[in-house]
């Protein structure tokens, strides 16, 4: 055995006392990542520890905090105890560091039950309904859930959460830079020429504070009168009015709008996007919602015949006995334009369209040149799928609706005159 000495700014002295609640947000440079890096390390010496290192996404294990608990083994001269493996942590006592990510990866969240911490980093984009997963999965006594970002939107889920409505017991403490005490001269260099050019981008960047908008965001305009006219709020399902859903089909999400229309408005009443699934799944969905449905607008690709099955999503939906419409194809930039002229006239439920609402505040345009294009473009992201779906609503209504059945034949009618030959 050894004594391990570990040097931490003095904010984080809270990490190593229990909590069912952890939560570290702020500016960058505050330490808060590899302070939680290197305190769970440590405990899992201590005892046997099983911690999931999670992020909203995670599309291979580089996306994770894999490297980073790495790098502090190091520090810590923690080789002997932890084996690094390629996908996962294991120490000699069976203290264990998994990675995951928790968006619609619901079955494998739900295996990390009995798990005694989660780590949830970069924790500003995290869902509602992924919070909604995670937090009753780690529920094992003496558990207790991290969090750690960096504030984005003061509308975003994690915030409120944990910042605006911490949970009983919760532990939740603001780190800027001036809490680290081993802060490069470069670093220094970069945040006061950022404050001297920027003093706005600074206090986002830097204190930790929240932006109005997403730089780019693309509806930021519309979500300003959104707020102002408070058309987020609770938008009641009307058995009157028929459903008209709305899809973006990706190559991994799909996102689906539920709309009623009335008149001179638009009540978004309902969101669901799931990830890799099959169609079924989404038809099982759509029968156990409580609603009556006008027609389901697919994107043009949906006529496109899947290798899987030699049927295109359009088939596969009709013989299933749903109404489709195929909504036609239109340039990007016109169908962001249709949106904003309809957006006035958009109400949205704020509790089941919550993960697309936030979505649709964190579409945004990319910089300029970054990628290598001229013509001015999207981020194609996780913000993406929930504004491609409404952009198919926004186009949708302003084409004609194709209809299940083919055209009738045209009629015609015959007159016989008699003239003076």
């Amino acid at each position: 055995m050894k004594t391990i000495e570990a040097h931490f700014p003095e904010k984080l002295r809270f990490l190593s006392k229990p909590a069912p609640y952890k939560v570290l947000y702020g500016g960058r440079g505050g330490a808060k990542s590899w302070g939680i890096a290197r305190q769970l390390l440590i405990d899992g010496v201590d005892r046997p520890l099983r911690t999931l290192c999670a992020r909203e996404t995670m599309n291979s294990i580089a996306d994770s905090v894999h490297a980073l608990l790495e790098d502090q083994i190091a520090s810590l001269n923690l080789g002997g105890h932890y084996e690094v493996q390629k996908t996962a942590i294991i120490g000699r006592n069976g203290s264990q560091f998994a990675f995951a990510g928790l968006k619609h990866n619901i079955g494998q969240i739900k295996s990390y039950e009995g798990f005694d911490r989660a780590w949830v980093e970069e924790a500003h984009n995290v869902s509602r309904s992924s919070w909604q997963i995670l937090i009753p999965t780690i529920r094992k006594e003496g558990s207790e859930v991290w969090v750690s970002f960096n504030p984005e939107l003061a509308t975003d889920d994690t915030y409120v959460r944990f910042v605006l409505n911490p949970p009983p017991g919760s532990v939740v403490v603001k780190m800027s830079w001036r809490d680290n005490p081993w802060l490069s001269d470069k670093f220094m260099a970069d945040l006061n020429h950022m404050k001297a050019v920027n003093p706005e981008e600074y206090d986002h960047v830097y204190e930790g504070l929240c932006t109005q908008t997403i730089e780019g965001a693309i509806y930021a305009k519309e979500f300003r009168l959104v707020d102002q006219e408070c058309r987020i709020c609770k938008v009641p399902y009307s058995p009157e009015k028929p459903v008209s859903t709305f899809w973006d089909i990706g190559d991994r999400y799909t996102s689906i709008w539920f709309v009623q229309a009335f008149p001179f408005e638009y009540r978004v009443i309902d969101y669901l996007q799931e990830e890799a699934v099959a169609i079924s799944h989404y038809q099982k969905e759509l029968q156990n919602r409580p609603y009556v449905y006008a027609a389901h607008n697919l994107p043009w690709d949906a006529k496109m015949p899947q290798l899987s099955t030699g049927k295109s999503i359009e088939e596969q939906m009709r013989s299933a006995g749903f109404r489709v419409n195929i909504v036609p194809k239109m340039g990007l930039v016109d169908g962001i334009n249709a949106v904003r002229e309809m957006f006035p006239r958009l109400w949205f439920d704020g509790e089941r369209c919550a993960d697309g609402i936030q979505g649709l505040r964190h579409y945004r345009w990319a910089p300029e040149g970054t990628l290598g294009t001229e013509k001015k473009q999207p981020i194609h992201d996780w913000a993406s799928h929930p504004a491609d779906a409404l952009r198919y609503l926004a186009v949708g209504i302003k084409t004609p609706q194709l209809t299940d059945k083919p055209p009738s034949k045209p009629t015609y009618y015959q007159q016989r005159v008699t003239a003076w030959s």
